[in-house]
């Protein structure tokens, strides 16, 4: 991920300061001009956050002024484009939100629309949404239709319930089925972009109601596109990590006899930062032909003295009765910025079709004193 100063630093800022006073040379736009110069340190949000602010002090009064101007420097300037489109975006749903009226609100959303293709409004949308929500799913369910699959990506993008950088909208994450007509009306998108935020946003409620996602990949799959099946494998990888038997049977993985064998770990003591290697034999013991889904569990130890687990996957495979495949692999554990590890007991486990071994138990010894 790219730092916030290469997306919106002092360069982009001042080139939204400057399409903006070419667009209304009327107005000095000091306010976004002196934000542009005061970024350093500031997280990519807050820097948004900044120049949004600036900008509606740059330009008071109506809803209607401020939209004007937006639209003219689209229309007019190149430059006006890329990460510089956040704050405007933002300051034009806040200022919609401000006037709270009808006509105000639904040109926010067009106006949205239009700009997403320079920049995903998908942030912006949801001050909209927080705002009344039932009218803005209305013009969103329509924009599932648009020719722009920018437009459609935004309905998706920007309606789902744990967008990542973006704000919560409670209404969406209290009722989570809320959202699924705009998915069912993109599922099956020719394009590979709106495809992958549907998959990520049906993915998203499995959180919160996981019988609600099977049900609905369940329904795609019996009206399926050469899309649809890779569509749904993406949207039910967290179910699956986490052995749901529904979002296993929706992917051909169902209730299987089977034996695992020799599952044993390398070393019961590993260095901190280093490896540890287990092995595993897994048997069909069943009569019929079985299809498996094999996952291992890695039981982290936390700060407090507690275990935690995190799911990897290992491999797909099928067999006959009787047939066995040989598993192996290295588990890292190496520093990594998006983990800290604590030394003490820890704990591997195969996972397969849903259902964990025991955990072999080994230790995660305490770093050398260098």
């Amino acid at each position: 991920m790219p730092f916030a100063d290469e997306l919106l630093g002092t360069a982009v800022a001042r080139t939204l300061t400057r399409s903006l006073q070419e667009t209304a040379p009327g107005t000095p736009f000091d306010a976004t001009a002196h934000a542009a110069e005061r970024l350093d340190g500031l997280a990519l949000r807050e820097r948004a956050d900044l120049l949004r602010d600036a900008l509606l002090e740059d330009v008071p009064g109506d809803y209607a002024t401020l939209a004007g101007i937006i639209r003219t420097a689209q229309a007019t300037n190149p430059a006006f484009t890329g990460w510089l489109i956040w704050p405007v975006t933002s300051a034009v749903a806040a200022r919609a939100v401000d006037e709270s009226t009808p006509d105000a609100f639904d040109d926010a959303m067009r106006l949205l629309a239009e700009l997403t293709e320079r920049l995903s409004a998908e942030f912006a949308i949801r001050t909209l949404l927080r705002h009344d929500l039932d009218r803005a799913l209305a013009i969103v369910l329509d924009w599932t239709t648009s020719d722009n699959e920018h437009v459609r990506r935004l309905a998706s993008e920007g309606t789902r319930p744990y967008l990542p950088w973006a704000v919560r909208v409670r209404e969406i994450v209290a009722n989570p089925g809320v959202t699924v007509p705009i998915l069912d009306a993109l599922y099956s998108d020719p394009s590979e972009y709106v495809r992958r935020s549907v998959a990520n946003h049906l993915n998203d409620l499995s959180r919160d109601d996981p019988d609600l996602v099977v049900a609905t990949a369940d329904r795609w799959l019996t009206d399926p596109d050469a899309n649809t099946p890779a569509l749904v494998r993406h949207a039910l990888r967290t179910l699956v990590k986490r052995g749901n038997p529904g979002a296993l049977a929706a992917l051909g993985f169902g209730a299987a006899t089977t034996e695992v064998e020799g599952f044993a770990v390398d070393s019961a003591h590993i260095p901190f930062g280093g490896t540890v290697r287990f092995v595993a034999t897994v048997r069909n013991a069943g009569t019929e032909t079985a299809r498996l889904a094999i996952d291992y569990v890695v039981h982290h130890q936390k700060a407090n003295g507690s275990q935690t687990t995190k799911t990897f996957k290992l491999t797909t495979t099928e067999l006959a009765p009787g047939e066995h495949i040989l598993l192996t692999r290295e588990h890292s554990f190496r520093a990594i910025t998006t983990r800290r590890y604590h030394p003490g007991a820890h704990g591997i486990a195969l996972q397969v079709n849903g259902i964990a071994t025991e955990p072999l138990a080994f230790e995660l010894l305490p770093p050398v004193e260098s």
